[in-house]
């Protein structure tokens, strides 16, 4: 969502100053240099991680024992799901587009949450974290950072501000209610957490590291829409509404293929509420 903001502007103010540094950060740093020009932001971005991983794995433990399920969290099959799942989702994440109408067109809008949801929803909260994980570490691989890690930090936290409480939700009783019911609570804590987070914390991290004043960033949403003029009014009409159309696309298209996919889903990997590793599980009523 950050990124082509960031190169935009960024760009522009290398415009001011061409020197031989500044060249070459117009032309993209690569993934090492990044993690050297901004450590103390990669090892935050590795911890957020870390906690959201403990989350998932605490819940999922806890379903487990509740259900009396002594299998381990992550198999094999289901680790090569979750690969499989990643590999999908970066795809749907580099393929990102503006929504002028709602947004300046340096804001992107992507569809990565849809496998990490449907992944989640199959083989449990820490498959969706995962998913979301490897989604990020694959395009940093795939194409670096644009934006000292902020929009990748974005995409993964906001992300899993969807998909892990959807997921635990719905691993505690697998019906077609109690998955709608653990969608919209999804989209509503991603609306609501993302729109927050960014203002606390994203944008200005953002405008930090890229020695940006956050007048510069309003400026830049008031150009769009009028109603724009402090960073409340930004994160409410610049980000909760990509958010908003985010999570109800991810949402909507989970509820739609996944009880077609469950079947084929369930005959590969185990998953939770299966009690014995032969045992056959019956696909999952949403």
């Amino acid at each position: 969502m950050f990124r082509g903001f960031l190169m935009k502007n960024f760009f522009m103010r290398c415009k001011e100053c061409k020197t031989p540094e500044r060249e070459e950060k117009k032309m993209g740093n690569g993934l090492w240099k990044s993690v050297a020009d901004n450590v103390v932001f990669v090892l935050v971005c590795v911890g957020i991680a870390a906690a959201l991983f403990m989350i998932a794995y605490g819940a999922e433990k806890y379903a487990q024992k509740r259900a009396g399920i002594t299998e381990r969290i992550l198999t094999t099959r289901k680790i090569t799901m979750i690969g499989l799942f990643s590999a999908l989702a970066v795809i749907l994440h580099i393929l990102d587009f503006p929504i002028l109408f709602l947004a300046p067109g340096f804001y992107k809008l992507d569809f990565s949450e849809i496998p990490a949801l449907v992944g989640a929803f199959a083989f449990g909260p820490v498959a969706g974290v995962m998913i979301e994980f490897c989604k990020i570490l694959l395009k940093l691989i795939i194409k670096g950072t644009s934006t000292a890690f902020v929009g990748d930090l974005a995409n993964f936290v906001i992300g899993c501000s969807l998909v892990l409480p959807a997921s635990i939700i719905y691993m505690l009783k697998k019906t077609k209610k109690v998955a709608v019911v653990s969608c919209l609570a999804g989209s509503l804590l991603m609306t609501v957490f993302g729109t927050a987070f960014n203002a606390v914390y994203l944008l200005p991290a953002f405008s930090n590291l890229f020695g940006m004043p956050m007048e510069a960033i309003i400026a830049a949403g008031a150009e769009i829409n009028g109603n724009i003029h402090n960073v409340t009014s930004f994160v409410i009409f610049a980000v909760a509404p990509i958010n908003i159309i985010k999570s109800a696309a991810a949402s909507g298209v989970t509820l739609l293929i996944y009880k077609p996919l469950s079947p084929i889903l369930k005959n590969t990997a185990p998953v939770m509420g299966q009690k014995h590793v032969g045992e056959v599980q019956k696909p999952d009523s949403v």
